[in-house]
C-alpha cells in the first residue's frame, strides 16, 4: 500500500498525472485500506463470537443427569419426620475420588443443624444431593421416610430456600432482586420489605438514591454497586422471600462485618421460626446456636452433637473453636 502512495507521487512530480488525479488515488487507497482492515477485523470478532457459541451450544447439548420419577410422590408438607440420609456416598461424573463417605444422620423437623469442616470436605455437595442437583452414587436422601428421587424435582425445590456462596448479583431493582427469592407470587412490596428486613439489606436499599427502584450493580450507567457485605444482605433477603420448609444458608454471613452478622444471628430463630434449617459456616460464632453440630472431613461426619457436647469431647470442632476465639482476643 506504501509503495502505491509512493508510485502515485512520483507520477505526479513527472507531470505524469495531475495533483488531483493524486489526491483522488490517494482517497481511494485510503478506502481499500480501510474496507480490508475492516473485513479482517470482522474476522477476528467472527473468531470471538464463535467461542462464546461454542459454550452456547455445548450448554444447550447437555443432557438430563438427574430423571424425573415414573411416578411422582408429592412432598409431605409440613414434614412430620424430616431429612434422613443413610450410607451415602457421592463422586462427581469423570471423577474416581469420593467426595462424600457413607454420610448418615437425620434432620428434624424445625431443627437447626450446622456443618462445619475444612474446604472441599464436601458441605457444600450435601446440599447439592439435598436439592438433586445430583443424586447420590450410593445410599438414600429420603423426607419422611420417601426417597427424594420420588418427588418431582420442582415440586422437591419449591420446598428448599438456598443461597450459596457463590450467589449471583443480578443486575435489576433492589426490589426485582428480592422478588426473584419467589417468583411464584405476584410483586409483592410490602413481602419484599419484611424480607429485607429480616436479613439487614432494607438499610442498605433504603440509602439508594431511588431506594427499592434503584438498579443494583454497573452494568446501567444508573446502576449503584453494592459492596460484597450489602450483596450478601440482598442475596439472604431472597432466602427469607420464600417461604419453604427447608432453608439452607452457605456461608451466610462470610462478607458481614461482626456488628452486621450479630444483627443477623440474633433473630435468626424468628426468621426460621418452624423451618428446618441448615448452615453452612466457617464462623463459631455463626454456628454455635445450632441445635446440632457436624464436622466433615475428607467426606465424612467425624463428629456431631451440640455445641457444649462437642466443646466437652475436645475433639476436632473444640481445637478449630479455640483457635478462632484466640483470633479475636
Amino acid at each position: 500500500m506504501y509503495g502505491s502512495y509512493a508510485y502515485v507521487s512520483f507520477q505526479a512530480i513527472d507531470g505524469k498525472v495531475t495533483l488531483g488525479d493524486m489526491v483522488m488515488y490517494y482517497q481511494a487507497f485510503q478506502r481499500v485500506q480501510a474496507f480490508f482492515q475492516g473485513i479482517l477485523s470482522s474476522l477476528a470478532g467472527l473468531y470471538e463470537d464463535n467461542l462464546f457459541l461454542s459454550n452456547l451450544y455445548e450448554f444447550l447439548d447437555l443432557k438430563q443427569t438427574v430423571p424425573e420419577p415414573d411416578s411422582v410422590k408429592p412432598v409431605p408438607v409440613p414434614m412430620q419426620e424430616g431429612i434422613a440420609l443413610k450410607n451415602v456416598s457421592f463422586q462427581y461424573p469423570e471423577s474416581s475420588r469420593k467426595v462424600l463417605q457413607n454420610i448418615s444422620l437425620t434432620i428434624r423437623p424445625g431443627e437447626v443443624v450446622a456443618l462445619v469442616g475444612e474446604n472441599g470436605s464436601g458441605k457444600t455437595t450435601l446440599i447439592k444431593l439435598l436439592c438433586r442437583l445430583y443424586d447420590p452414587t450410593s445410599g438414600t436422601i429420603a423426607i419422611d421416610g420417601i426417597d427424594l428421587r420420588q418427588f418431582a424435582k420442582k415440586a422437591l425445590r419449591h420446598e428448599i430456600s438456598i443461597i450459596f456462596q457463590d450467589y449471583v448479583h443480578y443486575q435489576l431493582s433492589g426490589r426485582e432482586n428480592i422478588w426473584l427469592g419467589n417468583t411464584s407470587i405476584p410483586l409483592d412490596d410490602e413481602r419484599v420489605i419484611k424480607a429485607a428486613k429480616r436479613s439487614g439489606a432494607d438499610e442498605v436499599i433504603k440509602k439508594l438514591p431511588q431506594g427499592y427502584d434503584t438498579l443494583l450493580g454497573k452494568m446501567f450507567a444508573e446502576g449503584c454497586e453494592l459492596s460484597i457485605g450489602e450483596w450478601q444482605k440482598v442475596a439472604l433477603a431472597r432466602a427469607f422471600m420464600h417461604d419453604a420448609q427447608i432453608i439452607v444458608l452457605d456461608e451466610p454471613t462470610s462478607s458481614m462485618d461482626a456488628r452486621a452478622e450479630y444483627e443477623v444471628f440474633r433473630s435468626f430463630r424468628q426468621l426460621v421460626a418452624g423451618r428446618t434449617a441448615i448452615l453452612i459456616s466457617h464462623r463459631f460464632s455463626t454456628v454455635r446456636m445450632a441445635d446440632r453440630i457436624f464436622v466433615l472431613k475428607q467426606g465424612s461426619i467425624i463428629e456431631g452433637g451440640s455445641h457444649e457436647e462437642l466443646m466437652s469431647q475436645k475433639g476436632i470442632y473444640a481445637d478449630l473453636f479455640e483457635r478462632q476465639a484466640r483470633a479475636y482476643r
